[in-house]
């Protein structure tokens, strides 16, 4: 068995940081596995013996509309530089590259197995105006059933492809994220970032509409209180818009827009909290690796993923306080400051939370996950 793994780039994010465990896992046990990109940007390590292929190396910037007429042109590269590496399995993760796997054997009839990754809540996901949006919810109910496996990480984002997105049930599987809980455990946390006189909330997530930082600034400033920073870790196209809301709601010395570091954990390890606005996910490893750096949670009930991890059994529309941590309804300001402030105020329940998450970041350990992840991959026959 030969194995590909097609991404858009390796730049900052969760399903990025899984593949770098993937390839790494895959070099350990002598799985020859190739990695094939659309951008050259690579932020984390994988193995030396990878090969790297390139099918182009297109600018972050393009717009919806290019990176959608270039499908099936990649689709078309892609299967032939499968049929030339002689591939036998082709794992593709987020949707444009799962598009671009499933064309690929139909445009080069060249027959490999086609396993593809589904990480977010696409009815949610693509829920927003635009042709983006429509589209991509057109190509996933047309192409992930043509797939010979679909991966997701949560059973929520698995239900929502097989009620709304015509995947068979029997081509589904779910498989959550993985945490290498080794590697954070021997990160030193950077001890004096934050100042011990406030109390630090610390997110981590792409500046984008979805991840809705907007609404964690907004209740911030509903909270209005001095003492509390948030400081938010990520890039991406709504820092345009999140720097004047935070000028005009003048919480210029309470906000901070961090950037991306590969390493977040050096700063996760030293906060007080960690809160996260998302209003949809599949299975946000965020939520994970702030567990594992021994933060309390709070978090947005979004589809899908924190429920899951959380272990909530009756979502309501207030403050949803588990053994885990705090969850809130989605897009709700006032609850979300509410939340804050019963953090704020209940510092022992913080510690049990706290105590709890240590044992339960143990289900998500690495290794584990990433033998079963390959095994399913290597299995289809």
């Amino acid at each position: 068995m030969k194995v590909a793994f097609l991404i858009y780039s390796l730049a900052g994010g969760g399903a990025e940081r899984q593949l770098s465990y993937v390839l790494s896992y895959c070099s350990q046990n002598n799985i020859k596995a190739h990695l094939v990109l659309m951008n050259s940007t690579i932020k984390y390590s994988i193995p030396d013996d990878t090969e790297i292929h390139y099918l182009e190396k297109s600018s972050a910037v393009e717009s919806g509309l290019i990176k959608a007429l270039k499908i099936p042109l990649l689709a078309y590269r892609y299967g032939r530089l499968l049929r030339k590496l002689k591939i036998t399995h082709s794992v593709s993760m987020l949707t444009r590259p799962n598009f671009i796997n499933v064309m690929a054997r139909r445009l080069t009839s060249y027959n490999f197995k086609v396993i593809t990754n589904e990480l977010a809540y696409p009815t949610l996901q693509y829920n927003y105006k635009g042709f983006q949006s429509r589209f991509n919810k057109k190509l996933i109910d047309l192409l992930y059933k043509k797939s010979d496996l679909v991966i997701g990480n949560s059973e929520g984002n698995a239900q929502d492809l097989i009620e709304n997105f015509s995947v068979p049930a029997e081509k589904m599987a779910v498989v959550h994220n993985p945490i290498d809980l080794k590697k954070i455990e021997d990160i030193e946390p950077i001890k004096d970032f934050f100042d011990t006189k406030y109390y630090n909330l610390v997110t981590l997530g792409r500046l984008d509409i979805g991840k809705n930082h907007e609404m964690l600034i907004r209740a911030l400033h509903e909270i209005n209180n001095p003492n509390v920073r948030l400081y938010i870790f990520g890039e991406g196209p709504m820092k345009t818009i999140l720097e004047p809301l935070i000028d005009t709601l003048d919480m210029n010395s309470q906000v901070f827009l961090m950037g991306f570091d590969p390493n977040p954990y050096k700063y996760l390890k030293s906060a007080d909290l960690f809160v996260f606005g998302s209003n949809h996910e599949g299975f946000p490893n965020v939520i994970l690796e702030a567990m594992a750096c021994n933060l309390a949670i709070l978090t947005t009930n979004c589809k899908s993923g924190p429920a899951e991890i959380m272990k909530l059994e009756n979502p309501i529309n207030d403050l949803m306080i588990t053994d885990l941590g705090i969850l809130t309804p989605i897009k709700d300001v006032n609850l979300m400051a509410k939340g804050i402030n019963y953090y704020i105020n209940n510092e022992d329940y913080s510690n049990k939370c706290k105590s709890n998450g240590l044992e339960r970041i143990k289900d998500f350990e690495k290794e584990k996950i990433l033998i079963e992840y390959v095994n399913m991959i290597l299995s289809v026959k």
